[in-house]
């Protein structure tokens, strides 16, 4: 039975690779100038091994290349971050985004931004800094506002997380009139894009990722426990309270990575770990991993959509997630709630 799971898993996980590899092979193929599988890896090849190659090597290094594993790295931070919050509040609804943590992050950024006026190694260095900083203020809040003798409550968990999102919105917004000169960057971050891709935004981003995923990947089975209640958690030998502390730290900072690069995405974090939890299971050792690859995935074909779909116009990839997981949302309250 044991060597059965096991045996799944890593089908699972091979699948889901695979299926990354070829969002990432379409991501950078497709475009204005299309090209295929063979010449996107050879491109690759002759970047790695330092020889000269034709002009589009140029459009697919140094453009396309780092946009989507952006894209990659935005899509599976926000899909992890969304599985540890919904575990620490064992609600399937929990996701950066409802829960205004995005918006905290997204002020924090927008801060540091107008605080530089260009993009200097300071900004790089405190823009994450602020994101990080604001997501966890903000869920600190939401769990305090939400709280009830000690319990978290579904409904007021959303509106705590709603409410939070319209005070940070405004805060932004007066943020943008005070500094009018850069208020057109800052409302086309605050769609959610990735048009300003790099790689050094890829190297600001990519150790957050690692960080945030792999030291909670080495408490899945703490994680599970965590389902059963914290009552029976304690009782198992976790201590709750200093637990859930940690995980949120660690969600926040996934939070914090995508936002500082890619601006306000939502529902990438409810999507993603709910529609894996019903193909899986509630098992966090192959849920996390199976939910960083997804989300993944899904993000370079949503940003792939936002850059074709209506070319040569580029949709803010945050509108094509919005559209796409509001029904979802919608949906998934809707059978939560038991309604028809």
């Amino acid at each position: 039975m044991v060597n059965q799971s096991r045996a799944r898993s890593v089908t699972v996980i091979t699948a889901l690779f695979a299926v990354l590899l070829v969002a990432i092979v379409a991501g950078v193929g497709l475009g204005a100038v299309s090209v295929g599988p063979t010449e996107v890896f050879a491109a690759i090849g002759r970047a790695l091994s330092g020889e000269s190659g034709p002009v589009s090597d140029a459009v697919i290094i140094d453009l396309r290349l780092p946009r989507v594993l952006l894209a990659a790295l935005v899509g599976a931070c926000l899909a992890s971050a969304g599985v540890l919050y919904q575990a620490i509040f064992r609600n399937p609804l929990a996701d950066p985004y409802i829960l205004g943590v995005s918006s905290g992050a997204g002020l924090g950024a927008i801060i540091a931004i107008v605080s530089t006026t260009t993009a200097t190694g300071l900004r790089y260095g405190l823009v994450p800094a602020g994101a990080f900083a604001g997501a966890l203020a903000t869920i600190l809040v939401v769990v305090r506002l939400a709280s009830r003798r000690g319990r978290l409550e579904t409904t007021s968990l959303l509106l705590a997380g709603v409410a939070i999102s319209y005070i940070l919105a405004a805060l932004t917004s007066f943020i943008m009139v005070l500094f009018r000169q850069s208020m057109a960057s800052v409302v086309f971050w605050m769609m959610g894009g990735l048009t300003s891709a790099s790689w050094r935004y890829v190297g600001m981003i990519a150790p957050m990722f690692v960080i945030g995923v792999v030291v909670p990947l080495l408490y899945t089975r703490q994680l599970n426990i965590m389902l059963l209640g914290d009552e029976r958690a304690s009782q198992l030998g976790i201590e709750v309270e200093r637990f859930k502390r940690i995980t949120l730290a660690f969600a926040s900072l996934l939070v914090a990575a995508a936002v500082s690069v890619s601006g306000l995405i939502g529902f990438i974090g409810l999507m993603t770990p709910h529609i894996v939890r019903l193909i899986l299971g509630p098992d966090h050792r192959l849920l996390l991993p199976a939910s960083t690859l997804a989300g993944a995935s899904i993000m370079v074909f949503a940003d792939l959509l936002a850059r074709t779909a209506l070319a040569p116009i580029e949709v803010p990839v945050g509108i094509v997630t919005a559209l796409l997981g509001g029904p979802f949302f919608i949906w998934l309250l809707v059978r939560r709630e038991g309604v028809r």
